[in-house]
């Protein structure tokens, strides 16, 4: 039998377990982040839900950012941002601004659910129209404000050009 490396990745959607509170279920995200990080997982990343009493996910970027202060070489990421949710360029912005505290230790999955019920989904997104259908012209904005700044337009993710993130 050949010894084949598989990477080893978690997926976290913070729950908040009985008898816990807020601040619990994001100690114990913490927690099995250094843990998994300790048996040698590759990857960490967190989901994004909302207006979920039981998870504590919803501002999943803080998340991923604390976690990666917490850890010292795993990747973390999302699993995923509802790119429906938010703009590309916000997200550029804060993954870039990651990818500098962090360099290659960031991973950006996507979706395009809402990551919630329809009247949450109402509440959280940018725009009126159905962003749902925007999903592929988002994921090439997103690239491009990843990618060089010699590509980029009049406007530019500071800090995000030059950072090619794993999408």
């Amino acid at each position: 039998m050949s010894n084949i490396n598989i990477p080893v990745s978690v997926l976290n959607l913070a729950p908040i377990r009985l008898g816990q509170g807020e601040k619990d279920a994001i100690d114990a995200m913490v927690n099995l982040a250094q843990a998994t990080e300790d048996m040698g997982y590759s990857r960490y990343w967190i989901a994004e839900h909302h207006n979920s009493p039981t998870l504590v996910s919803s501002a999943t970027s803080i998340l991923i950012k604390h976690t990666l202060e917490h850890t010292k070489k795993i990747k973390v990421g999302s699993g995923g941002i509802m790119l429906p949710n938010h703009s590309p360029l916000v997200v550029a912005e804060q993954f870039g601004t990651m990818a500098v505290l962090y360099p290659d230790r960031l991973d950006l999955g996507l979706g395009r659910a809402p990551g919630t019920d329809m009247k949450t989904a109402s509440a959280l997104r940018r725009a009126q129209h159905d962003t749902v259908y925007t999903f592929p012209e988002d994921v090439q904005a997103l690239l491009t404000y990843f990618g060089p700044e010699e590509e980029q337009g009049y406007v530019r993710a500071y800090p995000g050009a030059n950072k090619n993130i794993p999408l």
